[in-house]
C-alpha cells in the first residue's frame, strides 16, 4: 500500500531483521559454516602483511634472491587460498538462500489467497506484487552478503587491530582514533537512510501498480487515446522515485566519503610517525611495511560499513513490508479457526436447500464509524429449490448482498443460514463447496478453457465439463485451436465479453451446487444466445436454490419470486406479476423509463414479453410518453 496509507509499527533494524529467523533457522548451519569460511579467508588475507615483513627484514635486507622467490611463492599460495575460500562461501549460501526466498514467496502467496476480500479492496495489486518480487530479492541479497560480511568484516577489523597493536602499539592507537566519529556518523546515517529506503520501496510499489493497470487496461488507453496522459502520469511517478533514489545516493555518498576520508587521515598520520621511527632506528622497515599493509588490508572492511548498513536498512524495510501482509489476519470462522481448517463436528444436516436472511446488516470495513449501513434489516427466505431474483436500482446493494452468501464479506449484524446452519459457523471451505457463484465481471485466468471451468468444482471430470459448457451455451470452445485445452490468456482478453461470461457461468454450474448465486450472469450476451442460455439454465435452477441479480425482464422470468432492493432494504417480495401490480418502483425498473411517470399506476406496466424479447410497456399517450 502506498506510503501515506501505511501505519507501520516502529521497530529497530535488528528487530525487523530478526523476524526472518523462522525462515533462516532451517539453513542456519549452512550459513554459519559459510560465515566461518569467509572469516578464515579474511584472516588468510591478514597473513600476507606478515610474510611481507619477513621478506623485507630477511631476504631483501640480506640480498637473498632465493628467499625473495620463496616469499613470492608464499604470497601466491595465500592469494589462491583466500580466493578459493571465498568461492566456497558463495557456493555454500547459494542453494539454501534460493530455498529461503522460494519459501517466503510461497508463504506470501498462500497468505494472499487466505486474506479477506476487504483486504484486497484496500491494497493496490502493484504494492503486493512488489513485495513478492523486489522486496524478497532484497532480503535474499541481505542474507547472502551483508548478513555474512557484517560478521566477517567485524571479525577482520578486530583481528587486524590486534595484529597492528602487537606490531607497534603507538601507531595502532592512532588508527583507533577514528572509531568514535565513525560510530556517530553511522548512527545518523542509519536513521535517515531507513526513512528514505522505505519511501523508495513504497514508490516502486506505486509504479508497479500503474504499469499493471496500464497493461490490463490497454484497450481503454488506446480506445480513448489516453496514452499521452498515461505516459505523463507514469513520468511523474518515475520522477518522484528518481528524486528519492538521488536522495539515497547523496546519503550513501556522504557516509562513503566520511568513512573513506577519516581512516585515510589516520593512516597518513601513522605513516608519518612510523617513517620518523624508522629513521630514528626505533622501528624496522619490515615492521612499518607490515603495519601499513595490514592497515591498508583493513580499508575495505571499514569502508564497506556504509554500504552494508544501507543494504541492511533496505532489507529491514523489505522485511517490514513483507510482514505487513503476513501479519494481516486471515479469514476466520466463528471459532477462530483459519478458513482452510477442515470441518469438525456434526453432519451438515438434511440437504433441503433453504437459504434465510435474518436481520442482516452490512457496513464495509473501511466505512466511517456511525455511517449508514450498506444493507439494513434484510429479512428474506429463499425456499428449497426456489430461484429468487434480486432487482434494484444502481447502488441499491444487490451485488453486496450476494457477496455475503459465500462470505466474501461477513455480515455486520444478523445472520444468514443455509438449511438452518449459520454460515458464520461453517468452515469456509465447506461453505464454498455448497455455494457456487458467477459474477457480473467474469474473471478468467491464464490457463486453458477446461482448467478455468473445472476450477468451479474440485474433482470434476470430462463429463461434468461437457455438461457445464452445454448449459452455458459455450460450445464455441470446441472450435478454438486446441478445444478445451486452448490457453485463454491473461484475464481471458483473447475472448469476447459474452464468451468470457458463458465460461464463468459454466464454472458456476459445473459442480452441481446446492446453492447458486448469479450476479447478472447474462448481461454480456446477445438476445438469441441469452434465450438459449436461459433455456438450459432453467434445468439447472430446477435442481438448486438460487439467487439471481437481474436487470432485464427476461432474466427475471427465470425466477419463481422477486425481491425488490431499494437503498439497502428489501421493500417488496412477490412474483413478477404481483410486483408489477403493487410496486410502482419495480414497474418503473422493468420498464426502462427515465422516471416514474406522474399519475401512472401499476396497471400501466403489463407482463413482459417472452424471454429474449425486449420489454416496452405501453404508457399513456396523454403523458407524452412513447415506447
Amino acid at each position: 500500500m502506498p506510503e501515506e496509507h501505511v501505519e507501520t509499527k516502529e521497530r529497530s533494524t535488528a528487530q525487523s531483521l530478526m523476524r526472518l529467523w523462522p525462515y533462516v533457522k532451517p539453513v542456519r548451519k549452512r550459513l554459519s559454516g559459510a560465515a566461518l569460511v569467509a572469516v578464515a579467508a579474511s584472516c588468510v588475507g591478514l597473513v600476507i602483511p606478515l610474510v611481507l615483513k619477513w621478506m623485507v627484514d630477511g631476504p631483501v635486507a640480506d640480498r637473498d634472491p632465493g628467499g625473495v622467490w620463496l616469499g613470492a611463492l608464499y604470497l601466491l599460495l595465500l592469494g589462491i587460498a583466500e580466493a578459493g575460500l571465498f568461492g566456497v562461501r558463495r557456493w555454500m549460501v547459494a542453494r539454501p538462500l534460493a530455498g529461503v526466498e522460494a519459501e517466503m514467496r510461497a508463504d506470501l502467496y498462500r497468505r494472499l489467497q487466505r486474506l479477506p476480500v476487504a483486504f484486497h479492496d484496500r491494497w493496490p495489486s502493484g504494492q503486493l506484487l512488489s513485495r513478492a518480487t523486489t522486496d524478497l530479492m532484497l532480503l535474499r541479497m541481505f542474507l547472502a552478503f551483508p548478513l555474512t560480511f557484517l560478521l566477517v568484516n567485524g571479525a577482520t577489523i578486530v583481528v587486524g587491530f590486534v595484529i597492528l597493536l602487537a606490531q607497534q602499539w603507538t601507531l595502532g592507537l592512532i588508527l583507533l582514533i577514528p572509531v568514535v566519529p565513525l560510530m556517530i556518523i553511522c548512527s545518523a546515517f542509519e536513521s535517515k537512510f531507513a526513512t528514505v529506503a522505505r519511501r523508495a520501496q513504497d514508490q516502486v510499489g506505486d509504479l508497479t501498480t500503474v504499469v499493471e493497470e496500464s497493461v490490463l487496461g490497454i484497450r481503454i488507453v488506446k480506445g480513448f487515446g489516453r496514452h499521452r496522459s498515461q505516459a505523463l502520469a507514469f513520468r511523474a511517478l518515475t520522477e518522484r522515485l528518481r528524486t528519492t533514489e538521488l536522495e539515497k545516493a547523496r546519503l550513501l555518498a556522504g557516509i562513503w566519503s566520511s568513512i573513506t576520508l577519516i581512516p585515510e587521515l589516520a593512516i597518513g598520520a601513522a605513516l608519518v610517525l612510523g617513517t620518523v621511527q624508522v629513521a630514528d632506528g626505533d622501528l624496522s622497515a619490515g615492521t612499518l611495511v607490515a603495519f601499513l599493509s595490514t592497515a591498508l588490508a583493513l580499508r575495505w572492511p571499514v569502508e564497506s560499513i556504509g554500504f552494508l548498513l544501507a543494504m541492511c536498512q533496505e532489507a529491514a524495510t523489505a522485511s517490514d513490508r513483507f510482514f505487513e501482509v503476513m501479519d494481516e489476519p486471515e479469514e476466520a470462522d466463528a471459532d477462530g479457526a483459519a478458513a482452510d481448517t477442515p470441518a469438525t463436528g456434526g453432519e451438515d444436516g438434511p440437504a433441503r436447500g433453504e437459504m434465510v436472511f435474518e436481520g442482516v446488516e452490512f457496513r464495509y470495513p473501511d466505512a466511517e464509524p456511525g455511517s449508514e449501513p450498506m444493507l439494513s434489516r434484510i429479512d428474506l427466505r429463499v425456499r428449497p429449490g426456489e430461484t429468487m431474483a434480486l432487482v434494484g436500482g444502481t447502488g441499491s446493494g444487490k451485488t453486496t448482498l450476494t457477496a455475503l452468501v459465500p462470505r466474501l464479506y461477513d455480515v455486520t449484524a444478523g445472520r444468514i443460514t443455509l438449511d438452518g446452519t449459520d454460515i458464520a459457523a461453517m468452515p469456509r471451505e465447506r461453505l464454498r463447496e455448497l455455494v457456487s457463484v458467477a459474477f457480473e465481471e467474469p474473471t478468467l485466468f491464464s490457463a486453458s478453457v477446461g482448467e478455468n471451468v473445472l476450477m468451479g468444482a474440485e474433482g470434476a471430470g470430462e463429463e461434468e465439463l461437457r455438461r457445464a459448457l452445454s448449459i452455458a451455451q459455450a460450445d464455441f470452445v470446441h472450435e478454438l485451436p486446441e478445444g478445451v485445452g486452448t490457453q485463454v490468456g491473461e484475464q481471458g482478453l483473447s475472448l469476447s465479453g459474452g464468451q468470457r461470461q458463458r465460461l464463468a457461468l459454466a464454472r458456476a454450474v459445473v459442480g452441481r451446487p446446492r446453492f447458486l448465486v448469479l450476479d447478472d450472469p447474462l448481461s454480456a450476451l446477445d438476445v438469441h444466445t441469452e434465450a438459449l442460455v436461459e433455456a438450459a439454465l432453467r434445468q439447472v435452477l430446477a435442481e438448486t436454490t438460487a439467487i439471481v441479480v437481474a436487470h432485464r425482464p427476461s432474466t427475471v422470468m427465470l425466477a419463481d419470486r422477486v425481491a425488490l432492493l431499494s437503498e439497502g432494504r428489501i421493500t417488496a417480495v412477490g412474483t413478477h406479476q404481483e410486483l408489477l401490480r403493487d410496486s410502482a418502483e419495480y414497474a418503473w425498473l422493468m420498464s426502462g423509463a427515465s422516471r416514474i411517470p406522474d399519475g401512472v399506476g401499476p396497471d400501466a406496466f403489463p407482463e413482459p414479453s417472452p424471454a429474449g424479447a425486449p420489454f416496452a410497456p405501453d404508457l399513456p399517450a396523454e403523458k407524452g410518453l412513447t415506447r
